[in-house]
């Protein structure tokens, strides 16, 4: 992988794309422009404490920014010369998709397009975005391949769906390589507070009730986060490999799902 290079990272004060940027800046002749509107889905202050952990790389800039709002995005790439994009920016979360449905409109379709009809403008190479397990739904069996039969069931799952249909078909029209990585629940240091583990600890930590759903008798496949930054890693260096216009969807995950109830 040629690392004379500037990468865009989207989301970079969310958990991924933090992971993912402090793991490149170990590389001094890599530059990050990092990106993200900073929402109050989860700890603000979590995100705010990765943001100072990457600032203090000389390599690193960040600009707080929505996707929704495309020219302050054609601002950051008039002002650089990207070499890679790569778009972890998402509302995530499955039940407040039940609760604030615009938030998925807004994020992960329109400011999807936003991003991807940018790229496009401005001839970028290689665009890497995060897809999600979800939208293989809760299906057996486990694990699944990229070619498992597709069930969303929500609107989280069909927001990320959408995002691969898109780039898919943009990809025909773009000069460029397109990658789309399904995530199977990450967890990990400077993790979401949000996702299944963290919570669990944090209630444990504090003696308080922790509430499991359906008796924990659902089925995930935990990923740690240095083996899912290896895999993007590892994407990163197959993809400079390839020809102009090629697309592809990859699982990032562990592929040994475990009930709930026996993880606890």
């Amino acid at each position: 992988m040629n690392l004379k290079n500037t990468i865009l990272i989207t989301g970079v004060a969310g958990f991924i794309g933090f992971s993912l940027a402090k793991r490149l800046l170990r590389k001094k002749n890599i530059k990050i422009v990092g990106i993200d509107n900073l929402n109050s889905y989860y700890s603000k202050k979590l995100k705010l404490k990765r943001l100072e952990v990457l600032k203090k790389n000389k390599n690193f800039s960040f600009h707080k920014i929505d996707l929704v709002q495309k020219k302050k995005l054609e601002q950051i790439f008039r002002k650089n010369k990207f070499s890679t994009v790569i778009n972890f920016a998402a509302q995530a979360g499955v039940r407040y998709s039940y609760e604030n449905p615009k938030s998925y409109t807004d994020s992960n379709i329109i400011g999807f397009i936003n991003l991807i009809e940018t790229i496009k403008f401005y001839k970028i190479k290689k665009f890497i975005f995060a897809s999600s397990s979800s939208v293989y739904g809760d299906e057996k069996p486990f694990p699944k391949s990229e070619t498992s039969e597709l069930n969303p069931i929500n609107l989280y799952s069909l927001s990320k769906l959408s995002n691969e249909h898109l780039a898919k078909s943009m990809s025909k029209t773009m000069n460029a390589k397109v990658i789309g990585l399904r995530f199977f629940t990450i967890y990990g240091p400077w993790g979401r507070p949000d996702m299944m583990i963290m919570k669990y600890l944090i209630s444990s930590k504090k003696n308080k009730v922790f509430m499991l759903f359906n008796k924990g008798n659902h089925f995930r496949d935990f990923t740690y986060i240095d083996d899912a930054v290896n895999g993007i890693v590892k994407i990163i260096k197959f993809i400079t490999k390839k020809n102009s216009q090629y697309h592809e969807i990859f699982n990032i995950g562990n592929s040994s799902p475990i009930k709930l109830s026996s993880l606890i």
